[in-house]
């Protein structure tokens, strides 16, 4: 990592400073932590807004209608549901958040979290809960008022859930930050019990194959049906500049949509508007808008075969994964020795339920509504079966080839 502190009773138990103002190895003094805190959400809070709102007028520029202080408001508007804020367009309730722009915003967050680390060298727990907790009320404050700001006429934004899922927010990616930057990461890792530490990184692992699977079938899928692609671009004749709003809103949905294929794979499906279904058992959707990322839903009617077939190999796929790398983490340890294969099945099953629990706060963020009328309901109804059926799945793989690789280990010669 790079430009890292020393910092008064430093964890690598180096030698303590000597008196006289903080400062980092470079020279430069240290700031207050409530002090880095609130600069650091706060310039977290200027990047996000600035980058929505930025699109948000290259639209206004491209439909050459309207305000600019609409589109701004608009792109704030956008920033907040992203969030997971409730806002309401005249009659229609927009809840869905568009996940890649919240992956964005926590990724920002992060780096925040890791600047406030770094510039007021806090190490105490005591210094690093404040840290984050400041960190978190300003960044959560801020949205409260662009809400207040942003509710006008036609507009509504629940102050207290934009407060509320800002601070969230905040707290996970922004903690997550400091404490990787001022080493308490470190810390907790090494005390972390070898089993459950084993069983993140697996659990991470079995997460990612099951997104790596779902993705390589939606772009399949898309590749199949390009001529629809093409068909909506040109109905949609955005034009240049229109096209690169159009592709910025694709992307910003682009992980919304990928978890609606997981929950596909899982069996329950997912809907695209209020009595629709689109799941392996049958599609019954109807007409959708002319959105390019929803090209490569089915048509109506029943489904290929293999898709069921899909449904069961998945989680055993994405569990292997996850058993494999319980089995090689472990095996390396300094104990392997004394654990036998069902301590290794175990800490797969471990593994796949912390996956299981992952997917299904995601496949729950995912939806919400979209807009009035039948596009009200939008996401994964049945995301608890579908991750508890994932969950099965991975708990078999994983615990079947952690226990198979433990089992045929090379035995040590007395």
């Amino acid at each position: 990592m790079t430009d890292m502190l020393s910092r008064p009773g430093a964890r690598d138990g180096g030698p303590h400073q000597a008196p006289g103002p903080a400062q980092s190895d470079a020279g430069t003094p240290t700031k207050p932590v409530i002090v880095s805190a609130v600069i650091g959400a706060g310039a977290c809070l200027l990047t996000g807004l600035l980058a929505c709102a930025a699109v948000a007028v290259v639209g206004w520029l491209a439909a050459a209608f309207g305000g600019a202080s609409g589109a701004v408001r608009a792109g704030a508007t956008v920033w907040l549901v992203a969030h997971k804020t409730s806002a309401t367009l005249g009659d229609a309730s927009l809840t869905v958040a568009p996940l890649g722009l919240t992956l964005f915003l926590a990724w920002c967050l992060y780096r925040g979290g890791k600047f406030t680390a770094r510039v007021s060298a806090a190490d105490a727990p005591k210094d690093l809960a404040i840290a984050s907790g400041v960190f978190a009320v300003t960044y959560g404050l801020g949205a409260l008022i662009v809400a207040l700001l942003t509710s006008d006429g036609s507009v509504k934004v629940s102050p207290v859930s934009a407060f509320l899922g800002a601070v969230s927010l905040a707290l996970i990616a922004g903690a997550a930050g400091i404490l990787v930057e001022s080493g308490a990461a470190a810390d907790i890792a090494d005390a972390t019990p070898q089993g459950l530490r084993d069983a993140i990184p697996a659990a991470l692992a079995a997460a990612l194959t099951v997104f790596a699977i779902a993705s390589l079938l939606y772009a399949v899928v898309l590749a199949v049906h390009f001529s629809r692609v093409t068909s909506m671009l040109e109905l949609l004749d955005a034009g240049a500049v229109g096209s690169v709003v159009l592709f910025a809103i694709c992307l910003m949905l682009l992980p919304n949509v990928i978890l609606y294929v997981v929950g596909f794979l899982a069996g329950p499906g997912f809907q695209l508007g209020v009595g629709t279904t689109i799941a392996p058992t049958g599609v019954d959707v109807g007409s959708l808008p002319a959105l390019p990322l929803l090209a490569g839903v089915p048509a109506d009617g029943a489904t290929p075969t293999y898709l069921l077939v899909l449904t069961a190999l998945v989680p055993l796929v994405a569990g292997a994964v996850a058993g494999l790398v319980v089995a090689r983490r472990g095996l390396a340890a300094e104990d392997s020795e004394a654990l036998g294969w069902d301590a290794f099945a175990l800490r797969g099953c471990i593994a796949a339920l912390l996956a299981a629990v992952g997917l299904l706060v995601l496949m729950v963020l995912s939806g919400g509504s979209a807009g009035p009328g039948r596009m009200a309901e939008v996401g994964i109804p049945a995301a608890l079966p579908a991750a508890g059926v994932l969950g099965a799945g991975m708990a078999i793989g994983a615990a079947i080839t952690a226990g198979i690789v433990a089992a045929r280990r090379p035995q040590a010669i007395a």
